[in-house]
């Protein structure tokens, strides 16, 4: 490698090397600062879009007084026993309320639940997969996929975004857990009752939406309340969606939507989506999007892992009323 690479990038004429304006910190002052490591900074800018850092005249980050502020008191609150992703959208102001109130924390996770997580720090994925294959022959796949996958899946974004897992060690996690589901949803009976109405039920993500693992669970809770599923895996184009449900007969498209995704982007997107199904297709959504609860669309059926066993109940029932209108 050229050893133009390593070294260090000369200041301007004229620039004190030891000064630097009091409003702006560089991401070691903010470690230093805070006490919070440089990667999980970086990590939390990806996954939560905060810090939002500006760049300096070498295209270094640089934070404002206002957000090193803020971080201190995500620091304390973490401390408390606060997790990321329950703080991180909240104003300094808020988080301020929240350390000076003495409210307690979200109670810690179930031991069963450390176990798994203790699993994944030691990359011991064998075991966790043998572990998981334990709990979901005795839950069933819905207790299962809500009680201990949920949660579980949880944990483990939050550890990535505090830095105590790499990403290749979330990626195994991945990988071992859609393992177990696919083979559990893969092994469900079929409906054999001809008299109850099978919705057919399309799933996927939308394009620039990268996370599949609520997709994979809503597949595993409607495959388990009987429905006929047929997943697309994530990052559909619009008119392969269209397409595929058309072509599957789908009665009903479900998507998966991450805190990640862009507002304006969704809703654009599930608008074209609205206008290029049939009319007697259902459109359902389910994940972290404010989109889903900040005046979601009207056309647009919004629900958690918790509602999809009563919601496709109340399409059979919906179902089977029209059936009986039009005999």
């Amino acid at each position: 490698m050229h050893a133009t690479f390593f070294r260090k990038r000369a200041k301007p004429p004229g620039m004190d090397t030891d000064l630097q304006p009091t409003s702006a910190f560089s991401i070691s002052d903010v470690e230093r600062d805070t006490g919070l490591a440089k990667e999980t900074l970086r990590v939390w800018e990806r996954r939560y879009a905060f810090p939002q850092p500006q760049r300096d005249a070498f295209g270094e980050r640089s934070y404002p007084a206002e957000q090193v502020q803020k971080l201190r008191m995500v620091k304390r609150l973490l401390d408390l026993g606060f997790r990321p992703g329950k703080i991180m959208q909240h104003s300094t102001v808020q988080l301020q309320q929240l350390a000076s109130a003495g409210i307690t924390p979200p109670p810690a996770p179930a031991p069963q639940l450390e176990h798994y997580l203790s699993l994944c720090r030691g990359q011991q994925m064998t075991e966790l997969g043998d572990a998981l294959r334990q709990a979901l022959a005795v839950l069933g796949l819905k207790s299962f996929t809500i009680d201990v996958i949920a949660p579980l899946t949880g944990l483990v974004g939050e550890a990535w975004a505090c830095g105590e897992l790499a990403v290749y060690e979330e990626h195994l996690y991945s990988e071992t857990l859609q393992t177990v589901m696919r083979h559990a949803i893969f092994s469900l009976p079929q409906a054999s009752s001809p008299s109850m109405r099978t919705p057919r039920i399309v799933l996927s993500t939308l394009p620039q939406e990268r996370h599949g693992l609520g997709l994979l669970m809503a597949e595993a809770l409607c495959a388990a309340a009987g429905a006929h599923c047929m997943s697309l895996g994530v990052e559909t184009p619009l008119t392969d969606i269209v397409a595929a449900a058309r072509a599957q007969r789908a009665d009903i498209v479900a998507l998966s939507f991450s805190s990640a995704s862009k507002q304006r982007q969704t809703r654009d997107s599930l608008q074209q989506l609205h206008a290029n199904l049939p009319p007697s297709m259902e459109l359902w959504a389910g994940g972290r999007s404010p989109v889903l609860y900040k005046q979601p669309p009207s056309f647009l059926h919004v629900l958690d892992l918790r509602q999809v066993d009563e919601s496709i109940a109340d399409w059979r029932r919906r179902h089977q009323a029209l059936a009986l209108q039009t005999h």
